[in-house]
């Protein structure tokens, strides 16, 4: 019975549960994120772009029997996957991020210790 009461304790531990909870909604957010670059962003954005440049099947190009261009197209999908993550992050952060009130000056008490201080100052320069 000590084995099963360990992962008992182990299996349903906050932590454990927390992280569990975020692979899950990381994975759909990731299938969002995905879904959002390949069928938005990249025929609106980024096919234009490489047909202007000639190079709309980049995925096709090799030199020598090396498909780099398998390679390139992994590396400006990862890019737009990037920037797409930087946005929502900072849409996230600007909707969540509470502005912090100024501080607020000195309290009475501060403010005649404050004068005592510098009355004291002033005496001892005198």
């Amino acid at each position: 019975m000590g084995f099963i009461k360990e992962f008992k304790s182990f299996a349903f531990k906050g932590n454990v549960l927390d992280l569990a909870v975020g692979v899950i909604i990381g994975g759909a957010f990731g299938k969002i994120v995905s879904s959002l670059v390949e069928d938005v962003i990249t025929p609106l954005l980024l096919n234009p772009a490489l047909k202007a440049a000639g190079a709309e099947n980049i995925s096709k190009l090799s030199w020598n029997g090396v498909t780099y261009g398998n390679f390139l197209s992994a590396i400006i999908s990862f890019l737009c996957i990037a920037m797409v993550l930087f946005w929502i992050i900072k849409g996230a952060n600007k909707i969540t991020h509470k502005e912090e009130p100024a501080p607020a000056g000195p309290t009475e008490d501060q403010k005649l210790l404050i004068e005592i201080r510098d009355l004291l100052k002033n005496k001892n320069n005198i």
